[in-house]
């Protein structure tokens, strides 16, 4: 029995229908959007990480989930007790916030922090620069979700591997034969590709529907779990 709703399948489907080839990954894209949404419905984050084209993709995912995609989240629909605190200390500025503040689902990018990452890399492993992060920010119950359109990118890797070790669920995303990350990920899903770009031209409606799917389950007034 599946733990999202409808609306929620709903959009892996219509991904599918969009991109046929996806049809292989069908049962990984259900099991990536239930742990995802079982995570953030725990009170927990999503943390993303690749590098190159996959550096941009974690941070696109991650501008998707912070903020309205396709659904306005507004904060006096979904979180009340913020919206009266706000009216009892700044009553001149909840208007405004109400306006504009928008409802988040928790994710983090380990690709823009230049500082850590550089002095990091200068002073110890370069290698290790998002297994560190993971490390200091990670906690049970979070995803990591690790873009690597070969699998075998070794900073990758260890973020897994640090990650397996404390207990947090790794979903990788690759391409068809999905290296060393595909075996050590929980789990995977491996686009239908080999080169690439070919491999980053799936990735990106995946992450979409991530994002979508997230959202409706959270933020759709029409259908309530």
């Amino acid at each position: 029995m599946s733990v999202i709703k409808k609306s929620t399948a709903k959009k892996i489907v219509e991904l599918i229908e969009r991109y046929p080839a996806l049809e292989i990954c069908r049962e990984s894209l259900f099991t990536a959007v239930e742990k995802i949404c079982k995570s953030f419905r725990g009170g927990n984050k999503l943390i993303v990480c690749g590098n190159g084209g996959s550096a941009a993709d974690a941070m696109h995912v991650v501008g998707e989930m912070m903020k309205g995609f396709l659904l306005p989240r507004k904060i006096d629909d979904f979180n009340k007790k913020f919206v009266e605190r706000a009216e009892e200390l700044f009553p001149g500025d909840v208007n405004y916030f109400k306006a504009n503040l928008q409802c988040a689902l928790p994710a983090i990018s380990l690709v823009g922090e230049t500082a850590l990452t550089t002095a990091y890399a200068n002073d110890n492993a370069p290698d290790l620069s998002f297994a560190q992060q993971v490390f200091g920010i990670g906690k049970r119950g979070d995803i990591l979700l690790a873009i690597s359109t070969s699998g075998m990118s070794e900073n990758v890797i260890y973020a897994v591997e640090v990650a397996k070790i404390m207990g947090i669920t790794s979903i990788a995303m690759t391409g068809r034969h999905g290296g060393r990350l595909k075996h050590l990920s929980d789990f995977a899903i491996c686009a239908p590709a080999d080169s690439a770009y070919t491999v980053q031209e799936f990735h990106l409606p995946i992450y979409h529907m991530i994002c979508m799917a997230a959202e409706n389950e959270f933020f759709n007034l029409e259908e309530k779990n």
